[in-house]
């Protein structure tokens, strides 16, 4: 099951980091776009090489880096892929346990990271749904 983009993030925990990292924000927001795709990529080529030893240290940093922003699924994922090659390391085995979350990984880091982005943007409007004289939900003129 994959997460819709509603549940992507975690925007509480979204809000925590931009408060904390506050001026850095957009700044370490880029860095984790620039590493999950390293991270990424050496994900792949470890599931492609039957590597579980290198699937390890990318699998946890993009974990580590995906919670610090929210991002609970993308971080599922990785901390899935990591422990499966941690347990593959152990048993001498490789890891085609993983393979099925290393498939679909890259889908669900572009969606999150566009996600991410989004939120991130300063011309998100961020006011609640309702309000004063509105409906909840109820679209606001001119736009769908």
């Amino acid at each position: 099951m994959t997460p819709d983009d509603a549940t992507l993030i975690d925007l509480h925990a979204f809000q925590q980091a931009r408060a904390e990292l506050g001026n850095a924000f957009v700044r370490i927001l880029g860095y984790f776009e620039e590493d999950g795709v390293k991270s990424v990529d050496a994900i792949e080529a470890a599931m492609r090489d039957k590597n579980a030893a290198a699937l390890v240290r990318p699998a946890h940093t993009l974990k580590g880096e995906a919670r610090q922003f929210g991002a609970e699924p993308l971080a599922l994922v990785a901390e899935t892929i990591e422990l499966i090659a941690r347990k593959c390391v152990e048993t001498h085995d490789t890891p085609e346990e993983a393979l099925a979350h290393v498939v679909g990984l890259r889908a669900l880091y572009d969606r999150t990271i566009d996600r991410l982005k989004r939120e991130a943007s300063p011309l998100v409007a961020r006011r609640p749904a309702g309000g004063f004289g509105r409906r909840g939900g109820a679209p606001v003129f001119g736009r769908a």
